[in-house]
């Protein structure tokens, strides 16, 4: 999935990750947190302990994720898997991150 910390801005930094569904399908777990799903104004969840905002969505195949443009990190264990399966670019496998 792609996850943008909004940080109470428009924009901020964004990552290709794996993401787990909750069982009750209202929030996502990624790395060590509590995404809950809401409304919102270019937001989507929020960190369930520190009420930060995220947007979480599935990666797009022409890399643009990022409504305003900017570098994407990818997460090393999903930096294989997003080359190759989601955008079909085998050369880049290595890369670790890319301009949006």
């Amino acid at each position: 999935m792609y996850i943008e910390h909004k940080g109470g801005e428009l924009d901020g930094p964004g990552r290709i990750g794996w993401v787990e569904l909750t069982r009750s399908r209202r929030a996502y777990r990624y790395r060590d947190k509590l995404l809950h799903k809401v409304t919102g104004y270019k937001y989507n969840c929020v960190e369930d302990e520190t009420g930060e905002q995220y947007w979480v969505s599935g990666p797009k195949k022409n890399g643009e994720d990022k409504l305003y443009g900017g570098v994407v990190y990818i997460d090393e264990d999903a930096r294989e898997e997003y080359w190759l399966k989601i955008r079909r670019l085998p050369q880049f496998v290595t890369k670790r991150s890319f301009r949006s």
